[in-house]
């Protein structure tokens, strides 16, 4: 098979289903969840010409035809009515700048192949599921990576660029919910929290959990629009803060708890300045509110809470307890989840919270947990159709490295027993599950064989009874 970049390219209006493409462009420029995937509808063809290239690279060893047998010998030419592909360089058209994908990319899409509609391919030799998680794993870090980029680029306009700052987070919140548009199974993955850089990590959390939660509830597209623009810009008003309290702690003054809690009001005046709609405004000027009336800054209750506000309010929060400004007050994502079910459930929409539990599961990413037989795992991923039984870096001692991939969907047998606190892990444990100080998260569509034929029914977390 050749390397990506010796495929052959073919003229966009020579594409025919069944065809495997690589498109060059980075992943906030096209509306699919990866950019290298197999065609299986025509409309996916319609939206490649519409993004204004003229030629893409394809793979005819990964292409099939419609009725599932191999792409007969010739290329193009024998599949797609005789128009040939050449070697000429892509232009990037209107979409976007160009970027050429790395291995990294082709190994995860030769692994999940989660285009709308995509079915898996099928490897040439037994795959290595560490190997393709590691994959996936690196695509979904240099996606969050350009979203970070993204959301910084759009702080640095907001104060003397409204406007311009109004136009990319909107185009990074469109982005954000074309990838969770197509119907099918996300999985929500932990990642590592970009270093140096709480203000995007924290905007990014607060956006994609929300948009994810959003999804859960059945929010319809223009409303996944408002709540992706209102999560990424609700603490826009910290721009004007000093830097010592951006972050809330228990040991403010009450001149800085006042300071602090003034970034809402100056959040919604520089939505306004936006021009944001009435949805982005709200959560804005809401994020921080209660359904019990103990919220700030107007002390409102549920019943004059908007929606998409009723689910940042509470993503913020469990945001805030995992990735706190003092280390030493974080909690693992299980005890966040618990504590805000037991002690906080009256100050949440309960429609959100219930939602929230059936996205993450009761061991959300990030967690550290005990087996049934005794091991040690991470949970690295939650497949939202079975977040009972997560997949997970388990420490198992007859691998070299000391650890394992495992899909407890795939092992009936095992279950988790319960989580533990990262120093509750011997060194050698630690060494092979690395568990993260601070959590991050992202998606991913779930590759067809990970989507299970039954929804689970919501778990209540440990505790919580």
């Amino acid at each position: 098979m050749p390397a990506d970049h010796d495929l052959p390219h073919i003229d966009v209006s020579a594409l025919r289903v069944g065809m495997f493409v690589h498109l060059d462009l980075g992943w906030m420029a096209h509306p699919f969840p990866l950019s290298s995937f197999r065609l299986t509808q025509p409309e996916q063809i319609a939206v490649i010409r519409h993004l204004g290239l003229k030629r893409v690279r394809w793979s005819p060893e990964r292409s099939v035809l419609p009725d599932g047998g191999p792409w007969p010998a010739g290329g193009a030419a024998a599949g797609a009515g005789g128009a040939a592909g050449d070697q000429a360089a892509p232009s990037p058209g209107a979409a976007g700048e160009a970027a050429m994908p790395d291995a990294t990319e082709s190994a995860a899409a030769a692994a999940a192949a989660s285009a709308p509609g995509a079915g898996a391919v099928a490897p040439d030799v037994a795959p290595d599921p560490w190997a393709e998680e590691q994959a996936r794993a690196r695509l979904c870090e240099r996606q969050q990576q350009e979203a970070c980029r993204a959301w910084r680029l759009l702080a640095d306009q907001v104060l003397g660029q409204p406007d311009q700052a109004r136009e990319t987070a909107a185009a990074l919140s469109r982005s954000l919910v074309d990838k969770l548009l197509p119907a099918g199974d996300v999985c929500v993955r932990v990642l590592a929290e970009p270093r140096g850089d709480r203000a995007s990590a924290h905007a990014l959390n607060v956006a994609v959990l929300s948009l994810l939660l959003g999804r859960q509830l059945g929010l319809a597209p223009d409303l996944q629009q408002e709540l992706g623009l209102g999560s990424l810009l609700h603490d826009i008003g910290k721009l004007n803060l000093p830097d010592r309290v951006r972050w809330p702690r228990e040991d403010f003054s009450a001149a800085e708890l006042s300071l602090y809690r003034d970034h809402v009001g100056q959040g919604v005046q520089l939505g306004r300045r936006m021009s944001l709609p009435p949805g982005a405004l709200l959560v804005l000027g809401q994020h921080h509110e209660t359904a019990d009336g103990r919220g700030f800054p107007l002390g409102v209750k549920q019943a004059q809470m908007n929606r998409l506000a009723s689910i940042v309010a509470l993503v913020n929060a469990y945001d805030n307890l995992c990735n706190p400004a003092s280390l030493a007050r974080a909690l693992t994502p299980h005890e966040a989840l618990s504590r805000l079910f037991s002690q906080h459930r009256r100050q949440h929409d309960e429609a959100v919270m219930g939602g929230l539990v059936r996205l993450l599961g009761i061991y959300p990413p990030g967690t550290v947990v005990e087996l049934s037989d005794g091991r040690p795992g991470l949970v690295l991923r939650v497949n939202g159709h079975h977040p009972m039984r997560p997949q997970l870096r388990v420490h198992d001692l007859s691998q070299p490295d000391g650890g394992l991939w495992l899909d407890l969907a795939r092992h009936p047998a095992l279950s988790v027993r319960g989580s533990l606190r990262p120093e509750q892990l011997g060194l050698q444990a630690r060494q092979a599950l690395e568990p993260r100080q601070r959590t991050a998260y992202f998606f991913e569509m779930a590759a067809p064989d990970e989507a299970l034929a039954e929804s689970a029914d919501a778990p209540t977390p440990q505790g919580a009874r």
